[in-house]
């Protein structure tokens, strides 16, 4: 089988995100990197695909010339999908014209700055019927997808709880400072959108409670904290959050937890068990009873559901990480351009994205109208 043709867009230099997306492209043997714009500097483009051993030919001077030349190509020359990993305020506009020139898209989270946006580029994908994914990377897991995968199965009976927190500290040391704050692309309006903390890894936490349980939340109340006047986005944040009167949840996230490196945790209540999990510890999943010892359930084990050993790809024992994560959702991807048959959550879709995008406007519109309940319902 030839190979996908990809194309990226950022993700140049030294950014973490950019390894992590080009690492996972290659995980599985299903892609091939054909070309893109790595960085808005030609110079520095070209110098950074020789870099990392792609042809020259295909790296372009801006992203108006990757379109006009890629479509220009014969179908079976041409890029099949583009990875958007630029900053959040270009997602909607290459988005947007990517789908309208019939490429498949794999983009970075949050999906737009605004819901409005997110809902064009969902009619778009229909319209296009095209491949549209959105990397938020936490659902690769093998033991996340398993936990998803039990509690669909009734594992834990219904569930009344959840407790989901996403905390880092790495806008701490800069934050008390007036003139260094003002140079952080996340903490500037036109560019992070209305939010910066439940833009960036809040809407993370908020997938996360919606993949796992397979529902979505019906209302929310959102206590943020921006802390100085002349910092607009709320680097720190609280949700309450309702699945239904008897489904309650609580959903934090912070970027001033002092310490704090990438501390995902989430813990799911039910009426038979209890699953507890932590990302910076990905290959323990806690299995809690009130009549049993706690279970450890590790992955690579003839145990684990069907979707979790599929995503796996080391024996029970060897660690598997952020990039194994990342690299399955390129698979699931890789599986539906194909027209493969693929799991059910192998990989966020385009609702996902919207649906992010939904949750971060009624968080801030809750927190800005004096911390109340807003609804998601019906939108």
């Amino acid at each position: 089988m030839n190979k996908i043709r990809l194309g990226i867009l950022g993700g140049g230099g030294d950014s973490l995100i950019g390894i992590l997306h080009r690492v996972a492209s290659y995980m599985f043997d299903r892609y091939e990197i054909v070309g893109g714009v790595f960085n808005p500097d030609y110079e520095e483009n070209t110098k950074f695909a020789k870099q990392i051993g792609i042809n020259t030919d295909r790296v372009y001077n801006d992203f108006n010339q990757f379109i006009e030349t890629e479509i220009s190509k014969p179908l079976e020359e041409r890029i099949e999908v583009v990875s958007v990993l630029t900053p959040n305020f270009l997602h909607f506009p290459m988005a947007k014209k990517l789908l309208e020139n019939g490429f498949n898209v794999i983009c970075e989270k949050p999906l737009t700055t605004s819901y409005e946006e997110a809902k064009e580029l969902e009619a778009l994908q229909r319209k296009h019927n095209a491949i549209f994914a959105v990397t938020y990377t936490y659902t690769g897991y093998p033991l996340v997808r398993h936990m998803k995968h039990m509690i669909a199965a009734g594992e834990l009976g219904e569930i009344h709880k959840i407790d989901v927190q996403y905390y880092q500290g790495w806008i701490n040391p800069v934050i008390h400072d007036p003139e260094i704050r003002k140079t952080v692309w996340r903490l500037d309006p036109k560019k992070a959108g209305i939010s910066s903390c439940i833009g960036d890894i809040g809407t993370h936490a908020f997938q996360m409670a919606e993949y796992l349980t397979g529902m979505e939340i019906k209302s929310l109340l959102s206590d943020l904290n921006n802390l100085y006047e002349d910092n607009t986005l709320d680097i720190d944040g609280t949700v309450l959050i309702r699945f239904s009167d008897k489904f309650k949840g609580v959903l934090r996230a912070s970027q001033i937890a002092t310490g704090e490196e990438n501390n995902i945790k989430v813990a799911i209540y039910g009426k038979k068990g209890a699953y507890r999990w932590e990302q910076e510890n990905p290959n323990y999943l806690y299995h809690l009873k009130d009549d049993e010892p706690r279970r450890v359930i590790k992955p690579g084990n003839a145990y684990v559901s069907e979707i979790a050993a599929d995503g796996t790809k080391l024996p029970g024992g060897h660690p598997e990480g952020i990039f194994d994560a990342m690299g399955n959702i390129y698979k699931g991807v890789a599986k539906a351009i194909r027209g493969e048959d693929f799991y059910d959550g192998e990989f966020p879709t385009m609702n996902d994205g919207v649906r992010g995008m939904l949750f971060i406007e009624k968080v801030v519109e809750s927190n800005k109208n004096g911390n109340v309940w807003v609804s998601m319902e019906n939108q």
